[in-house]
């Protein structure tokens, strides 16, 4: 298949296409154009042909060779967008919990939008302070179509909110399930990450401080001290047991969503009295509007 094009060895696949490689060959050129396009996605490239020495041009030489196309750089200072224009700053992002400026350097990233009807999933966000972003999540201990299809809707839900990562308590479902994706862009889904009953094995002793924001509170943000690198044991959609590190943004994201596993939200990690100032009367609002649609069941 295609999509086991990116863990074939390099060399490897330089041999295979070998025999269509030559210039002159009527299907060649197609062929390497129709493989190159399907590798995109996965961060490979073939450089352009050139001939073997001691042959002359057209002649079967050896393939391109494909390689791994640099990596964009760590995300810059992160974005929001501010009251009289748009502000890059430090410690200050739009919701999921916080959004990276573009490789391109962009002046400006969309801010969390409450989408309403989502096509393909009738889950929704649930704000502040609904009782079941505290409650207890249940480990995932049956891993089926059911695990699958919650997992694709967190996706959808995530990507309409214009969010980088989503927990299942977030939609009202108490399991530890979460998804991220670093860029918050569905046409990078190879970025796409989808962890079940993740556990933080070990962490580095390094901190550091950073702007977070979330889609379950709405119109606030304020600055969070994370570990610079996490180390995680989780397992997949299929229940397969994986090991990962995380590290920067990644590491942040992570982290992010996994204290809503843990019945936490980062405003219970702000660090500056000054911003815990600040959303105080955010967080009254949220709580009077809850109140007057849901009742007193609820947990600050």
């Amino acid at each position: 298949p295609l999509s086991s094009l990116a863990q074939l060895s390099l060399p490897w696949v330089d041999a295979a296409l070998a025999p269509h490689s030559w210039p002159g060959s009527s299907y060649g050129q197609p062929l390497r154009r129709c493989l190159q396009d399907c590798a995109a996605p996965y961060g490979l490239r073939a450089r352009p042909w050139q001939a073997r020495p001691g042959r002359r041009g057209g002649g079967l030489g050896r393939s391109p060779p494909l390689s791994r196309a640099p990596q964009p750089p760590e995300p810059p200072a992160l974005l929001r967008r501010g009251g009289e224009g748009d502000v890059a700053a430090e410690h200050q992002g739009p919701r999921g919990p916080v959004q990276p400026a573009s490789s391109a350097g962009a002046s400006e990233v969309e801010e969390e939008v409450d989408p309403g009807e989502i096509e393909g999933t009738d889950l929704r966000v649930l704000k502040y302070p609904h009782p079941k972003l505290r409650a207890e999540d249940a480990e995932v201990e049956t891993f089926d179509a059911e695990l699958k299809q919650t997992i694709k809707e967190l996706f959808l839900v995530m990507y309409a909110c214009k969010g980088v990562g989503l927990a299942a308590p977030q939609v009202g479902i108490n399991r530890k399930i979460m998804v991220f994706n670093p860029d918050g862009d569905p046409k990078k889904w190879p970025r796409e990450v989808a962890l079940v009953n993740p556990k933080i094995v070990a962490k580095s002793d390094a901190m550091d401080v950073e702007g977070e924001a979330c889609l379950s509170f709405p119109g606030m943000d304020g600055k969070v001290r994370r570990h610079k690198w996490v180390k995680v044991e989780a397992q997949n959609a299929m229940g397969k047991k994986i090991k990962k590190k995380y590290e920067g943004w990644e590491a942040r994201v992570f982290q992010h969503e996994y204290d809503h596993l843990e019945g936490k939200v980062y405003i219970d990690r702000l660090i500056d009295d000054e911003d815990k100032e600040r959303v105080q009367p955010v967080l009254d609002e949220l709580v009077e509007k809850y109140k007057a649609e849901h009742g007193d069941d609820f947990a600050l």
